[in-house]
C-alpha cells in the first residue's frame, strides 16, 4: 500500500453493498489506497472482481488469501491501515466486532488493526434489526472502543419496510472517512 491514506474498505452482506462499489471507487479517485475485504455474504451481493477493478488492489476474500511475501494479508492490511471503515455494516458484522471474534479476514482485520487507525463504521440493515436492544448494545460497547459510527438514515428499506436503517449517503460517508484520515496523528506517517 501507499504510504498516505490507506484505507482497508471492509464490506458486509447486505443490500447496500452495492453501494460499497461506489465509496470504493469515490475513495480512490480522491487518492486513497483502499484495500477491499470482503466477508463470504457480501460476495453474494457484488464481486470481488468490481472492487479489483475499481480500486486497483487484490480484494481479500477469505482469512486464508495469500498475499505477497510471508505475513498473512489481514495482518498486512491491519498494520497499514490508517482507517478501518465498513460499509455497509450489518447487525452479524456490529456483533462480531463488539465481541471482539476473530473468525473471517474482516473480523481478524479489525481485531489486528494498528491503535493509531481509526474505524468508521456505516451500518445498513433491517430497523427492527438496528433498534433491537442486542444490536444497540454493541454499537455502544463499540463506540466506547472508540469506533465512529456514520448512519444509518430512515428511508424505504429493502425489504420494503420503511424506518431507520438505510446506509448514509455514500459521498457523506466518503467525506468523513477523509475528515478521520485529515485528524489522524502525524506520528502515524510512514516513510
Amino acid at each position: 500500500m501507499s504510504t498516505e491514506n490507506n484505507i482497508v474498505l471492509g464490506v458486509t452482506g447486505s443490500i447496500a453493498a452495492a453501494k460499497a462499489v461506489e465509496l470504493a471507487s469515490l475513495l480512490t479517485q480522491k487518492g486513497c489506497a483502499v484495500r477491499v475485504v470482503m466477508t463470504a455474504d457480501a460476495q453474494r451481493f457484488v464481486t470481488a472482481v468490481t472492487f479489483k477493478t475499481l480500486s486497483r488492489h487484490p480484494v481479500i476474500t477469505d482469512l486464508y488469501d495469500a498475499e505477497d511475501g510471508w505475513r498473512p494479508a489481514h495482518i498486512k492490511l491491519a498494520d497499514e491501515a490508517d482507517l478501518l471503515l465498513i460499509a455497509p455494516a450489518t447487525a452479524r458484522t456490529i456483533a462480531r466486532l463488539a465481541l471482539g471474534l476473530a473468525d473471517d479476514a474482516l473480523s481478524c482485520v479489525a481485531l489486528a488493526l494498528n491503535p493509531n487507525a481509526k474505524t468508521l463504521i456505516a451500518p445498513a440493515m433491517n430497523g427492527k434489526m438496528w433498534l433491537h436492544p442486542a444490536t444497540q448494545q454493541n454499537v455502544a460497547t463499540l463506540k466506547a472502543r472508540g469506533v465512529e459510527f456514520i448512519g444509518p438514515e430512515k428511508g424505504v428499506l429493502a425489504c420494503g419496510d420503511e424506518g431507520v436503517g438505510r446506509l448514509w449517503p455514500v459521498a457523506q460517508v466518503a467525506e468523513r472517512a477523509l475528515a478521520l484520515l485529515r485528524r489522524r496523528p502525524l506520528a502515524r506517517r510512514r516513510d
